[in-house]
């Protein structure tokens, strides 16, 4: 039995024989586990009776999964970690996912104790229940709008220093490493040479420039973390 406290995960899976798997596996863990066999049935479980994580697979009857989370993310009203399961593999799949706003991807088949850990961490990762709005100091993310505002001025970010900024907020005041920023935007697929150096350049001007005192600090030697400024 885990030693972690139990989980309540709902996963959105049509194929029978993989979900009595999982059950298998997350109950001998001491978590319970409820189902959904389409995607219309499992988002309005997820809304009714929102989980610690959902287990969404992308091709659903009814409902596709990126359609479910993107429903997910529009009418929920806190962060629900998803992980996505799919047998599509290609980086650009990948990515679509993270666009509709999935959490993190595993690529089917995969090892059961690998998406127990997986499950874990995100619920470890997204403080299970918190609203969508982040508030640091002078500084508001609303999540479920992705509106940025500090001392009331509007802050315009592109997609991935949005996403670093969200991490680092879902964080504080702990400091992120690089490696745990690179898989956080692009899980095992990070592209090659410094993928984080522009996003967190763009995301310093849009965040620091217009105001006194910087909020995103480098930890020289360890990662970067936000620091409150009132």
């Amino acid at each position: 039995m885990t030693t972690s406290p139990p989980l309540r995960l709902l996963v959105v899976e049509d194929h029978h024989a993989l979900r009595a798997n999982i059950a298998a596996l997350f109950e001998a863990h001491g978590h319970v586990v409820d189902f959904a066999a389409d995607g219309r049935s499992g988002l309005r479980m997820a809304l009714d009776a929102p989980p610690d994580v959902l287990v969404l697979d992308l091709g659903l009857p009814g409902m596709d999964g990126l359609d479910v989370c993107a429903e997910l993310r529009a009418r929920a009203d806190r962060h629900i970690p998803v992980l996505m399961l799919t047998a599509r593999d290609a980086l650009d799949d990948k990515l679509l996912g993270f666009r509709h706003g999935a959490d993190d991807y595993l690529v089917k088949p995969f090892a059961g104790e690998e998406l127990l850990a997986r499950c874990l961490a995100l619920s470890r990762r997204h403080l299970v229940g918190d609203r969508h709005v982040i508030e640091i100091g002078r500084l508001r993310i609303d999540r479920r709008n992705g509106l940025v505002e500090r001392e009331g001025q509007r802050i315009e970010l592109a997609h991935s220093p949005y996403r670093i900024l969200l991490a680092l907020a879902e964080a504080w005041p702990r400091t992120l490493t690089r490696s745990e920023l690179v898989h956080r935007l692009w899980g095992d697929d990070a592209p090659p040479s410094d993928p984080l150096r522009s996003h967190l350049y763009a995301l310093r001007q849009a965040l620091d420039r217009p105001f006194p005192r910087p909020m995103l600090v480098t930890v020289h030697g360890v990662g970067f973390r936000l620091e409150a400024d009132a």
